[in-house]
């Protein structure tokens, strides 16, 4: 990470240089995708309420063109050099959380087809036979603009499946879209 470090109206004291390679490090240890960084020291001899006024500004910025900044302002230059990194470590851990919450969206899984291969009308179930193989149990719950009188041996039917107490359960059964060339 590049690190600026600047003073407007006073002199920059090793003491205060160290304390802001020293916080940026830390800074940097847990916000490791931090680029740039600076921080600017000024001293305002012009200040209304108080004299001398000590105040510090870093600005950082992060991969996609997010930039943060803290301005603290204090009676002493160790102050305000403390306050406004607590403040720029409060936004990162703040940005950060909020990235990590974003939803990856994945498109909708096509359901499967398959056709009705056994029915058990008293009990109100089935079984699908899925295309490449294999039988799914179908409930009649699971059946969506269907009812479980309109089927018969060798219907075609789209479904989804997940994995049931005793193998693949079909979660929902309904007609099958029809195959766009």
């Amino acid at each position: 990470m590049e690190l600026e470090i600047e003073s407007r109206n006073v002199g920059m004291t090793p003491r205060w240089k160290s304390e802001i390679e020293t916080r940026m490090a830390d800074l940097q240890k847990r916000h490791e995708d931090l680029i740039h960084g600076r921080v600017t020291l000024t001293k305002n001899p012009h200040h209304k309420k108080l004299d001398n006024v000590a105040e510090a500004l870093i600005v950082v910025t992060l991969p996609g063109r997010h930039t943060m900044t803290a301005r603290k302002e204090d009676k002493t230059f160790e102050e305000a050099i403390r306050t406004a990194f607590d403040a720029i470590a409060i936004e990162l851990r703040k940005f950060h959380e909020k990235r990590g919450r974003t939803e990856v969206r994945t498109s909708p899984i096509p359901p499967l087809r398959g056709v009705i291969c056994k029915l058990f009308p008293q009990e109100g179930y089935g079984f699908i036979l899925k295309e490449g193989g294999g039988e799914v149990y179908f409930h009649k719950h699971a059946l969506q603009g269907l009812t479980f009188e309109e089927l018969n041996d060798g219907a075609d039917v789209a479904f989804n499946v997940e994995d049931g107490e005793k193998g693949p359960q079909a979660t929902t059964v309904h007609r099958p879209s029809p195959i766009v060339p």
